[in-house]
């Protein structure tokens, strides 16, 4: 009966689980005695033999909170692999408010507005969702580190913007609402269609005084969206919804590839960067233009596209 459960659980038993599968006891208490069972927290086993590692730590800690409690804050973090972590102390979310025996090792948080839908099993541990993960963390972790693990999570596939906002609608006083609002942001959808994008970018480059370009034309067999010929400057505008893509992924860099080795300067935009700071891309193509510029024409940040032989040198 004790080799049934502790497999589920990396090895691990509680005293209550071995009552309830009617193992008496003394029999238990015999068990510890000749080291058959091994005390890792008050009423919490290893069986056989205590296994090193953070599953095992984890796990324990999680059974030795009780019923419903759950791996969280930091350490859940950690087990969803969004961020490393060598802390001595496991975290651990009981959705009561009530009191609870301390535990060596353990930092217990309460809460009972812990709901159902932020609570999984994850390689067979139960733990807060990557949404309620990054919620609790938030509150502790600096704006940089929130953000590496919202980007971690996006990169292993876990990112759910949806779950995110119904943790923060749910929680709006929670102390990491704030700033995990602020760290997926990014994420948010303000996307542009291909053809909002290009009008966006010719009507901030008339209002800084840039030179028309080509829009959708073709160089070097790949079609572009602008194009500054004399000046050799190709300019990419990015929409994510279609650029992050595997296969465009790939066909992007190996079109920036071609163009650059036919002498082209590729750069791409994004939506954000064309909605939220104009001047910094208006600045960036006007440099570029006067780079490559073969006149005496150069870009004044903040003032235009100037005929001015002393801004080029």
């Amino acid at each position: 009966m004790i080799s049934a459960i502790a497999p589920r659980q990396h090895g691990l038993v509680t005293y209550a689980q071995l009552l309830a599968a009617g193992i008496r006891r003394g029999a238990v208490e015999h068990r510890v005695r000749v080291g058959r069972l091994i005390r890792v927290h008050r009423g919490v086993y290893a069986v056989g033999h205590l296994h090193a590692g953070s599953l095992v730590r984890w796990m324990a800690a999680v059974l030795a909170c009780g019923e419903r409690a759950v791996l969280s804050h930091l350490s859940a973090l950690a087990h969803w692999e969004l961020r490393p972590s060598s802390a001595t102390k496991v975290h651990v979310t009981v959705p009561t408010r009530g009191g609870r025996r301390p535990r060596r090792g353990i930092v217990v948080h309460r809460s009972s507005a812990l709901a159902p839908l932020e609570v999984t099993t994850h390689r067979g541990i139960p733990v807060t969702t990557v949404a309620r993960s990054l919620l609790d963390a938030a509150s502790v972790l600096t704006p940089s580190s929130l953000a590496r693990a919202v980007e971690r999570a996006e990169i292993l596939a876990l990112f759910d913007l949806a779950a995110i906002e119904r943790s923060l609608a749910l929680h709006p006083k929670h102390p990491g609402a704030k700033p995990l609002a602020a760290a997926v942001a990014l994420y948010r959808d303000g996307e542009a269609t291909r053809s909002e994008l290009e009008a966006m970018l010719l009507a901030l480059g008339d209002a800084h005084g840039l030179p028309r370009p080509l829009v959708n034309t073709r160089v070097e067999d790949e079609e572009v969206d602008f194009l500054w010929r004399d000046q050799r400057l190709v300019v990419e505008t990015d929409g994510r919804r279609t650029h992050l893509t595997r296969a465009a992924f790939e066909r992007d860099r190996a079109k920036d590839a071609r163009l650059t080795l036919a002498g082209y300067r590729v750069v791409r935009f994004t939506y954000r960067q064309i909605h939220d700071t104009p001047l910094s891309v208006a600045n960036t193509i006007g440099a570029l233009l006067a780079q490559r510029e073969r006149g005496p024409a150069a870009w004044s940040p903040g003032g235009g596209y100037e005929r001015s032989m002393s801004s080029i040198r």
